[in-house]
């Protein structure tokens, strides 16, 4: 799955390597793109085409204010993002993807995220 890679110093926000937005990939200049770093963001592309962009964009958004006043970390609490970071080093995880994988990482947040 192609990613179109744009270099740019204005996003993504401090403290992030990259932004995924409607499957275009913002990095600053400088950020090495390691196989591990494009494949978490091939899945994120992989679950924004399958909800259309925009519902992903809402339930992302939803899913994040809910996770703001439990335990551990919102962002890498929110389901899109446990399943990028639990596959990313598996280089062949799109290949057997499952639409809507993301679905099971809804329960049991990993509170020990940082």
């Amino acid at each position: 799955m192609a990613v179109k890679i744009v270099r740019t110093s204005i996003l993504p926000f401090n403290g992030f390597s990259a932004i995924n937005l409607l499957g275009i990939l913002f990095v600053h200049h400088g950020v090495y793109l390691s196989n591990e770093l494009m494949n978490h963001e091939r899945i994120h592309t992989a679950q924004q085409r399958e909800m259309l962009f925009v519902f992903f964009y809402l339930a992302y958004l939803i899913e994040w204010l809910v996770r703001l006043p439990m335990r551990g970390n919102a962002y890498r609490n929110i389901s899109f993002e446990r399943e990028a970071y639990a596959n990313q080093r598996n280089l062949h995880y799109l290949e057997t993807r499952r639409h809507y994988a993301w679905r099971r990482y809804l329960r049991r947040p990993n509170y020990y995220c940082n």
